[in-house]
């Protein structure tokens, strides 16, 4: 008698460390635990740590917590602009009800890798290619609300979403770069002409000035002499000074002055010539009638 009751007493004993076995079950601290008795789901979400449910009666689904990051595959579209892209992006998401990432979705990181991707075609169609590629913050926060909305009847609330890379055709890249390089050369020779304006403002001044004073020419050619020479080269240039030309050409007289001007005679002091000679009698006549 005593044997069959200890031997009930061991078989319950056992039983009962069986059920407890199936019953226990741990829920870690970044998770959360549904349960669903008979197919209904009770009301409590169980909390982590060690939780009971009933054994063939009871299901417990954990549902993780973490933030989840999901890649989304690149997308091809067509800009607004008529260019062909293929863009992909990264998502960031997270449950916020376990209850409802279980029951109003049946994968909800299934679904929502697929509103990104249709929400990341949608957003391509309605940009233009310089907003790509230079304004993907706006573009981040339109494709994060487009996925968000559904979302939240889901239970999973979208943490961030960012754009990753932007592929372009190698045409369309080659036509980039000529559009750059043309930009640079042509703000490369604003500048340029910038500066001769403003050299020749200042040398129109520096003419004006070395006009008032000639020897400051002279003390420029020096300048110029000392610059070259200090160069070491074997030949020297030395330009011819102006301001010594125009001094020759001063003291050099002018043809007119030159030469003196004839005398003129008065009509007192020469005859003119086609005027007889005032003669006497006597001279009038030949040597042989005297």
């Amino acid at each position: 008698m005593v044997e069959a009751l200890v031997a009930a007493g061991i078989a319950a004993g056992s039983a009962g460390v069986v059920y407890v076995l199936a019953a226990a079950r741990v829920v870690k601290q970044y998770e959360r635990g549904v349960v669903f008795r008979l197919g209904r789901l009770r009301d409590s979400v169980r909390e982590p740590g060690l939780t009971m449910i009933l054994p063939f009666v009871d299901r417990l689904r954990k549902v993780n917590m973490q933030i989840v990051t999901m890649p989304v595959p690149a997308q091809d579209g067509i800009t607004r602009d008529n260019v062909t892209v293929r863009v992909d992006a990264v998502i960031y998401f997270k449950v916020i009800d376990p209850a409802d990432a279980v029951i109003q979705v049946e994968d909800y990181q299934f679904a929502v890798s697929q509103m990104a991707q249709t929400s990341l075609r949608s957003i391509i169609g309605k940009s233009d290619l310089d907003d790509l590629l230079s304004n993907r913050e706006k573009l981040n926060q339109g494709l994060e609300l487009m996925i968000d909305s559904p979302a939240i009847g889901w239970g999973v609330q979208i943490d961030r979403v960012e754009i990753k890379d932007v592929s372009l055709p190698e045409t369309m890249k080659r036509s980039m770069a000529r559009q750059a390089e043309a930009d640079r050369e042509r703000r490369a020779r604003v500048i340029n002409a910038d500066a001769e304006l403003q050299a020749s403002r200042k040398l129109a001044e520096a003419a004006g000035v070395m006009s008032e004073q000639p020897a400051a020419l002279q003390l420029r050619l020096l300048q110029t002499v000392v610059a070259v020479a200090a160069e070491k080269n074997s030949t020297l240039v030395l330009p011819f000074p102006v301001e010594l030309l125009r001094f020759l050409e001063r003291a050099q007289p002018s043809p007119g002055a030159a030469e003196a001007p004839p005398a003129q005679v008065t009509p007192a002091q020469t005859p003119p010539a086609s005027a007889p000679a005032a003669q006497t009698p006597d001279a009038q006549l030949p040597p042989e009638n005297l």
